[in-house]
């Protein structure tokens, strides 16, 4: 489904072409992850039963970044589905349009600078 929604925020606008070549990133970022985590997956199943130091720091790493790229492939996976719902750019808590800029950064972002500053800061 091919969704041309344009954020109607005067200076913030997304233009078609923007909406489309966010799309596109976004796909790429959920191919690239599933990846990433696939090969993760698979070099820790071809880890030796004798772990050492260095074996166990690097399964360490692993975990690390499997569970990064999880929750990075879940933001994606939620981003396109908002895409498809008509609902992508819009703050997750304020409702208001978010910052093409914004978006254009980081695609998958559920936030706008404003709510997710809040949510960090705690303020």
């Amino acid at each position: 489904m091919v969704n041309n929604q344009i954020i109607d925020d005067r200076a913030t606008a997304l233009s078609p072409e923007d909406f489309a070549a966010l799309r596109e990133d976004l796909r790429e970022q959920l191919l690239f992850r599933k990846e990433q985590l696939r090969q993760l997956s698979e070099a820790a199943t071809r880890a030796d039963a004798f772990l050492d130091r260095h074996t166990a720091a690097r399964m360490e790493i692993r975990v690390k970044l499997a569970a990064s790229a999880g929750m990075v492939l879940t933001d994606v996976e939620a981003a396109l589905a908002r895409m498809d719902q008509g609902t992508y750019g819009t703050c997750h808590l304020c409702r208001r349009p978010m910052a093409r800029e914004q978006l254009l950064i980081v695609p998958q972002a559920r936030y706008c600078t404003r709510c997710r500053h809040v949510r960090e800061t705690g303020r």
